[in-house]
């Protein structure tokens, strides 16, 4: 078995929120670096991110393509949503 791994993508905002895509918004809004790709992290392991963040990422609440959040962490809010998971069993 694979270890777990999520590709996820997050937006941290002081905005409002439309119907525009997750990476359009993120670009528009995030105080992050990664708005320049949309908002994407890329893949990662549990562990690689501050405990908050890999709560919701790894979670078997957390449902792929749908948005969580706010969630609050030492770095501020943030919107998470996970693109995919692999190495998870049954959980994804």
């Amino acid at each position: 078995m694979r270890p777990y791994c999520a590709k996820t993508y997050y937006i941290h905002v002081s905005g409002e929120l439309s119907e525009n895509s997750f990476e359009s918004l993120a670009q528009k809004y995030s105080t992050c670096p990664s708005k320049s790709r949309g908002g994407s992290l890329g893949s990662f392991s549990p562990g690689t991110m501050v405990k908050e963040f890999d709560d919701v990422v790894f979670s078997p609440d957390t449902k792929v393509g749908v948005v969580m959040g706010p969630v609050q962490t030492q770095f501020g809010y943030h919107l998470i949503t996970v693109d995919k998971r692999s190495g998870g069993g049954d959980w994804y």
